[in-house]
């Protein structure tokens, strides 16, 4: 099983670079097999990291093994042609350790600023990836429409994972997801709400283009981890995590002029968000979880999104990597999902 992290440089604090470089470097020597960031915009405050390729720049730079995975690149807010550009030359510099999450965006803040209509983020979305696996795998590559219109344009360098680098789909509407399923990409596996709203859609989409599970088994879930020597001393960690949890979603629904949600309770944290417990409760979790969905894949949050001190994170990181990644066996080498799932080169049906 892939065990990845996530969830760092979140929730409106800027933190200290050198402290979280100096756990970057710490997890590429604990075996874990990637990293991944999400992509906000317009928060001069609290998001420090509003760049995630220049932040995956200094991640692979300062690793040996480690891979950076971006979750996610809003496609619409870019041109394709940049962006395809700089992942190849990420690539390049990393010896092929980039994993590129996309997806469509969810801000509107971020689309009003830009001046980008909403209305018009799934044509972006399509004909953007469209552009961009074009660039990697063909010698020149053309679009004849809105709102990109070139020819003949060259990318480069090429990227050192073939046919490119692996792409993960973020996404719950069946329009997305189905993209995904025809071209074999697998799913960032949402946690907020859990991966229970994602799964049916992806099941019936990948029925529909040929039944192959390779793109399922590749595709990565999300849980809190509160892992421990005693059982008492990660429940009462959860417990201290939930209260904070149960607080931000009130807030957030307030901030929306929304009716704030009943308070999650301690039993559907551990069953639906929560790997929890002792080294042997947790993988005893991930591999009912692994089993239940059939994804082979998790993105852990130590830090619970900025929730958790990062200290107290990286001490439940060297718990699980001492105690719990050796009996779910990483695999030394990440192959692209997209040749896993049958090598399809290029984007269909998205035009």
């Amino acid at each position: 099983m892939r065990v990845d992290l996530a969830g760092f440089a979140r929730e409106g604090a800027l933190g200290d670079h050198r402290a979280l470089m100096r756990l970057v470097e710490r997890a590429d020597a604990l075996g874990f097999g990637g990293i991944w960031f999400n992509e906000f915009h317009f928060g001069r405050e609290t998001l420090p990291y509003p760049s995630t390729l220049l932040l995956g720049a200094e991640v692979l730079a300062r690793t040996e093994r480690l891979r950076f995975g971006t979750s996610i690149l809003v496609l619409p807010l870019y041109h394709p042609l940049l962006l395809a550009e700089q992942i190849a030359q990420l690539d390049f510099q990393s010896g092929g350790r980039v994993d590129v999450g996309i997806g469509r965006g969810t801000e509107p803040g971020t689309f009003t600023a830009l001046e980008i209509s909403r209305d018009d983020a799934s044509r972006r979305f399509a004909e953007a990836l469209r552009i961009m696996i074009d660039a990697w795998t063909k010698p020149h590559c053309s679009a004849d429409g809105r709102p990109w219109r070139f020819s003949n344009v060259s990318v480069g360098p090429p990227p050192v994972q073939k046919p490119h680098p692996p792409i993960y789909v973020a996404g719950v509407s069946e329009e997305t997801v189905d993209i995904a399923a025809r071209n074999g990409f697998p799913l960032l596996l949402s946690l907020e709400p859990n991966e229970a709203r994602q799964l049916p859609v992806f099941h019936a989409a990948l029925d529909r283009h040929g039944g192959s599970r390779a793109p399922l088994v590749a595709s990565s879930l999300s849980r809190y981890v509160m892992i421990a020597p005693t059982r008492a001393e990660a429940m009462e960690r959860g417990d201290a995590l939930l209260e904070k949890l149960n607080a931000l979603r009130v807030a957030r629904a307030l901030e929306r002029g929304m009716q704030p949600p009943a308070p999650r309770d301690r039993a559907a944290m551990l069953a639906d968000f929560t790997i929890a417990g002792t080294p042997e409760d947790c993988l005893a979790q991930l591999r009912a979880l692994s089993a239940e969905t059939g994804a082979n894949s998790i993105r852990c949050l130590f830090s619970a999104n900025g929730l958790i001190a990062n200290d107290v994170a990286l001490a439940g990181m060297e718990l699980f990597a001492a105690e719990v990644m050796p009996a779910l066996g990483q695999p030394d080498q990440t192959p692209s999902p997209v040749e896993s799932a049958g090598g399809r080169p290029a984007i269909e049906g998205v035009n």
